[in-house]
């Protein structure tokens, strides 16, 4: 039982590992494709239908989903996080499940913007998708930035989250009103390399984190001193 209760806190730490490297790894990816590119192009348009980069880019969604799953497992038993249902580990979880989702509906060659002629519902389902991911995952940023951990992991989370949310609006911005689009791309990458690193920090972080006791563990302690007061 007690060699149960050790194996426990490591293979959460080998998942929160495991999934930063996974992070990492897709990231690299993606700039590998970027930097194969030689015109303007937005993050999701490297995986549009029809791009020779679009293989790679899906691979690159992959590991970014399993590496989100394993670090949102991993945090459950780490000592970070808001208290109550609605923890960190949740928020990432539905990002990376948002993620799955734009990796197998891609949009269409040219990723279209909204509202335009050749804007379809493929190119709907995938922008809400990537957007709502890209939500969830400044969500769990905010969460980790006002939550009772590291003070270093506090001001990352909340430099992070300030970062993307900025970063990706003025991208947005740019895309949508089809304004200086080369800059709106670059934004639009740094806004997802922001992003993505600070899954892969957490991951790393976690890794060497102590893991949360379980709550008949604090009793336990709490009853033992207590005897010991008394």
């Amino acid at each position: 039982m007690e060699q149960a209760k050790e194996s426990a806190p490591n293979l959460h730490r080998l998942a929160a590992l495991g999934g930063s490297i996974s992070v990492c790894v897709s990231l690299v990816i993606i700039w590998a494709a970027k930097a194969g590119v030689d015109r303007t192009i937005y993050v999701s348009g490297l995986g549009a239908d029809g791009e020779p980069t679009a293989g790679a880019f899906e691979v690159a969604l992959l590991l970014l989903v399993a590496g989100g799953y394993a670090v949102a497992w991993a945090l459950r038993a780490a000592a970070l996080g808001a208290a109550g249902r609605w923890t960190p580990s949740l928020s990432v979880v539905i990002s990376s499940s948002l993620f799955l989702v734009a990796s197998q509906v891609p949009c269409t060659y040219g990723c279209p913007v909204p509202l335009g002629d050749t804007f379809t519902w493929q190119d709907l389902t995938h922008v809400v998708s990537a957007v709502a991911g890209f939500s969830f995952a400044a969500l769990a940023m905010v969460q980790v930035s006002v939550a009772d951990t590291h003070p270093a992991l506090r001001r990352l989370s909340r430099a992070c989250g300030v970062l993307v949310a900025v970063i990706a609006a003025a991208g947005g911005v740019s895309c949508l009103l089809d304004v200086r689009t080369d800059i709106g791309s670059l934004l639009e990458f740094a806004a997802t390399t922001v992003g993505m690193g600070w899954l892969a920090v957490i991951g790393a972080a976690v890794t060497f984190l102590p893991a949360r006791p379980e709550s008949g563990e604090d009793v336990e302690q709490s009853d033992s001193e207590l005897v010991g007061v008394s």
